[in-house]
């Protein structure tokens, strides 16, 4: 047994945990096991980039209190908001399979618990929506998608942050769909909401201001895409921090549009900060780590000492991936 004072924890080896257990019977066992999901749900953050290390090092135990929480058909909100949580980390680093077993698990209980229209069931399909979305899977997000806003719309403020964030989700499903007349109200939407709570500043408005300025690059409206893309580079920069990997986000959006423009010299420094803040942050197999390489290869090949094009052995460019 450890006992570490500074960051409040106790760590008991298994061998003694397997002891302690079998001397105890199957009444004495449900209530530990109970309070060990309930302990283990009330330190798992929310799964965020900032929050990453605390998750890893926790990830076990969330493995665990998952298989208690099936062992014994636990259903209480902490064990649900425990299974939503690490299901979101596991998400973020792109642990997708995974991630949807705890997300499916956590919507069942719910369910149960809540019935089909609150708003916690809204949260976690919202989740597993996004699982569906980053994978490329939109057959399946779509109609958890539009549940979740059906369920926010009616159970929350016409103000309320989720209700932005579930606009915004099923704008950017239809933008890549390349249903512009449905993505671009919802995307507006969510800005307006965003902006009134929390100010001009704040990095769901930066998500906001990207994802508008996405839509407009694909319908060629390059100046208004420029313009927004710079603008919310310079608010993540300012409010997240210069390696956060939402930075990277802004950073490489910019770049692909430059890039689109045939401004190779303005697109390649861009790529290399995105390549840089990635591989830092995410690691260099995450799959959000994208075809960045391919991108700063193709940018270095095309830009000239002036920013002219070049013909492609013309120059010799180092292998960044």
């Amino acid at each position: 047994m450890r006992r570490d004072a500074k960051a409040r924890t106790l760590e008991i080896h298994r061998l003694v945990q397997g002891v302690l257990k079998q001397g105890m019977d199957e009444a004495s066992q449900r209530p530990w096991a109970e309070r060990a999901v309930r302990a283990v749900s009330k330190v798992f953050p929310g799964g965020e980039y900032s929050t990453w290390t605390v998750c890893e090092r926790l990830l076990p135990q969330a493995y665990a209190s998952a298989e208690l929480v099936r062992q014994w058909g636990f259903e209480f909100p902490e064990a649900a908001g425990l299974l939503n949580a690490a299901g979101f980390y596991l998400d973020e680093r792109a642990r997708y399979s995974e991630a949807e077993r705890f997300y499916l698990h956590a919507l069942a209980i719910w369910e149960s618990l809540q019935g089909l229209e609150r708003h916690d069931t809204a949260a976690t399909l919202h989740n597993l929506a996004a699982l569906y979305y980053n994978q490329g899977q939109y057959a399946k997000a779509e109609p958890l998608y539009e549940r979740a806003l059906a369920i926010y719309q009616k159970a929350l403020d016409p103000e309320h942050p989720s209700l932005a964030t579930s606009l915004n989700n099923l704008a950017a499903l239809y933008n890549s769909q390349d249903q512009f007349v449905k993505a671009e109200p919802l995307y507006e939407r969510a800005l307006a909401i965003r902006e009134k709570v929390h100010g001009p500043e704040h990095p769901d408005v930066a998500t906001s201001l990207n994802n508008l300025a996405g839509l407009y690059k694909k319908q060629g409206q390059y100046k208004k895409a420029r313009a927004l893309y710079k603008r919310a580079l310079a608010m993540r920069e300012k409010v997240q921090g210069r390696e956060h990997p939402d930075v990277a986000n802004s950073l490489n959006s910019l770049a692909a549009l430059y890039s689109s423009r045939g401004q190779y010299a303005k697109a390649e420094p861009l790529y290399v900060r995105t390549l840089t803040i990635r591989e830092k942050a995410l690691g260099p197999e995450h799959p959000r780590r994208g075809n960045v390489p391919e991108k700063l290869r193709e940018s270095s090949t095309k830009n000239g000492p002036a920013g002219r094009s070049r013909t492609a052995g013309s120059s010799r460019t180092s292998n960044s991936g």
